[in-house]
């Protein structure tokens, strides 16, 4: 007689899928804004529209993950803040149109499903979609034995906001004369990783744990796994109040690769490197690891995670504004006209 073959036998345990659903239940629903419409463990989110609100609404979607800053979290065993990283990477691109966030879903695979693992990630997840203003209604939860080691696991975001089509902003109306504000990042954010930790643990054989003087008391996984800030609400109420010639989130890429992704080619950003302090993170992955400054200025946010294209009228007034919603803002520099082949970006 043959042996019956289980599920559960190759590694699939359907039962722990089904915990899982259950134990974050409630932190999910806590999550919900008005429109939700959807029952937690279904096979779709749904998610009602209002559109009385919009004269050409138009809806905005991004998509992304945390890649290797998941490898910190593995090396340290905390799983609690990835998730507000997953959902800061999407969230951040989208309200860069002038988008409104209305939810998010995730999708999380593993070799191995562990319950605990699983429950931390997802309570970040939650956190960081109220810190958006998003509902979570939705997700998948893929078991998949010999893909990942033990403990691992992979993360992927999808957001969907709301703007009025007059209003999405473009980069369209950016000028020559207008002025680069910059808002402080808190940290790397979840770029660069993997030239992070070739310096930290390969070049210096650093552990999570060692705390370097230049980190004032916190340990190298305290810094690493700072999660990302979340933009959304200070874009939004600026947003209220002002106009917006072009939002900038400096994410891969750093600053030459993603200004150019609003500019009019007529334009370009003078950038003065000196009008704002590198943290200290940055300053000494730059010094430990010999990284010229093109480098890190193309790899790293270096300290600016959204640049905002205003007019110079009102600077001041949007500054007192961020500070008042607890954002750091600078002077990074201004919009002048590009001369022929000229770079877009040229720091001062």
């Amino acid at each position: 007689m043959s042996q019956k073959s289980l599920y559960s036998e190759a590694g699939v345990d359907i039962d722990k899928a089904n915990e899982l659903v259950d134990k974050i239940s409630s932190v999910v629903a806590s999550t919900f804004r008005k429109g939700v419409i959807t029952e937690i463990g279904g096979f779709a989110g749904l998610f009602s529209l209002d559109t009385t609100s919009y004269r050409q609404p138009v809806l905005v979607s991004g998509t992304d993950g945390v890649g290797t800053k998941l490898k910190i979290a593995f090396m340290t065993g905390r799983h609690d803040t990835i998730g507000i990283d997953l959902v800061a990477m999407s969230v951040n691109d989208i309200v860069v149109t002038g988008a409104i966030p209305l939810f998010f879903l995730d999708y999380f695979a593993t070799g191995k499903l562990d319950t605990g693992i699983a429950e931390d990630v997802i309570n970040g997840i939650a956190k960081g979609c109220k810190i958006a203003e998003c509902s979570l209604i939705g997700g998948e939860t893929a078991e998949m034995p010999g893909m990942y080691g033990p403990n691992e696991y992979d993360l992927a975001g999808f957001a969907v906001g709301i703007a009025d089509r007059d209003k999405i902003i473009d980069g369209s109306d950016i000028g020559v004369g207008q002025v680069l504000l910059g808002l402080a990042s808190s940290g790397l954010h979840s770029n660069g990783y993997s030239l992070v930790r070739k310096i930290c643990f390969e070049d210096l054989g650093l552990s999570v744990n060692d705390t370097p003087q230049e980190f004032g008391g916190a340990t190298v996984g305290d810094v690493l796994l700072e999660p990302t800030r979340i933009y959304v609400r200070a874009i939004t109420h600026l947003l209220k109040k002002f106009t917006i010639s072009g939002i900038v989130h400096i994410t891969g890429g750093g600053f030459q690769d993603n200004i150019p992704r609003v500019l009019p080619d007529s334009c370009k950003a003078e950038i003065a490197l000196n009008s704002w302090e590198m943290p200290p993170v940055f300053t000494f992955l730059r010094e430990k690891g010999h990284i010229p400054q093109d480098e890190m200025l193309r790899t790293f946010n270096c300290g600016v995670g959204m640049i905002l294209v205003v007019h110079s009228k009102d600077v001041d007034e949007i500054m007192l504004q961020l500070d008042a919603l607890g954002e750091k803002s600078f002077v990074l520099g201004n919009i002048e006209k590009r001369k022929g082949d000229e770079p877009q970006v040229e720091f001062l």
